[in-house]
């Protein structure tokens, strides 16, 4: 599994101080593209740059198995930050289980030791 750092800045302190990780998947053909921490509750508009893990082209998303269009890099103006804002339904999501993602975190130190 990739490994996965929650980022705790000011962008999450302003969506009300939780994080979820959601796993994220091309709606066309079901290949998992990358883990995205999304901030805050709402629907999922754009993708933030700083918060994709995983590979990506850094102009837009494209699905590296049926090769659409997941969504266009934009600069989002309220907060002058890179993000990608999303086609209508180009993407599903996966809530990872943050057990797991401890569980996880937890190997991960007792690998390092």
């Amino acid at each position: 599994m990739t490994t996965i750092e929650i980022k705790k800045d000011k962008y999450k302190k302003a969506r009300g101080n939780w994080s979820r990780i959601l796993e994220i998947y091309c709606s066309h053909c079901g290949y998992k593209l990358f883990f995205y921490q999304k901030d805050g509750p709402g629907p999922l508009k754009r993708l933030y740059e700083d918060r994709i893990a995983g590979p990506y082209n850094k102009n837009k998303i494209v699905c590296p198995n049926c090769k659409s269009l997941i969504g266009s890099l934009m600069i989002y103006k309220k907060e002058n930050r890179r993000a990608f804002l999303l086609n209508t339904n180009s993407i599903k999501m996966k809530i990872v289980n943050s057990k797991k993602l401890v569980n996880n975190k937890k190997d991960r130190q007792r690998e390092n030791c």
